[in-house]
């Protein structure tokens, strides 16, 4: 393989609820951690063991705004982005790091608010043009997915 690869997908839990930026122009970035977790049973003691990993989450311009009103802690989403490690200096003047997903594509998993009257999850790809009314979110009924 010549290329490479950067892609991340992940079915979580919202740990707190979309806090949202806005720039100078009218861009926003929104931020969210998202909680993933493994479970299994340790042979030993038979014992149920809940192992949770937590993920820093990015979303930007409309997609933001849509999770912000949307989205609120303890909601489960899909989603799909890419890795992106940063740095920037505190203001202890020591230099930070971070992980944070930088998300490309979204469905919500839980049903509520307007979404609830549609009783269909609300998808939202970046980059491509949105078919939706963001106010009211809908999924065709003759859709031919197979979940």
């Amino acid at each position: 393989m010549n290329g490479t690869l950067n892609k991340v997908m992940l079915i979580g839990h919202l740990g707190d609820d979309v806090k949202i930026h806005y720039f100078e122009g009218g861009n926003c970035i929104g931020r969210f951690p998202l909680a993933t977790n493994e479970v299994y049973i340790n042979k030993q003691t038979n014992e149920k063991i809940t192992s949770t990993e937590w993920h820093n989450l990015v979303v930007r311009n409309k997609a933001a705004e849509i999770c912000e009103k949307y989205l609120t802690k303890g909601d489960k989403i899909y989603i799909e982005g890419r890795i992106k490690s940063r740095q920037w200096q505190g203001e202890d003047g020591q230099t930070k790091y971070t992980t944070e997903i930088q998300v490309t594509e979204f469905t919500f998993l839980t049903v509520k608010k307007e979404v609830e009257s549609h009783k269909q999850p609300f998808a939202q790809t970046m980059g491509e043009p949105a078919k939706t009314n963001y106010d009211m979110p809908s999924v065709p009924a003759n859709d031919d997915l197979p979940f």
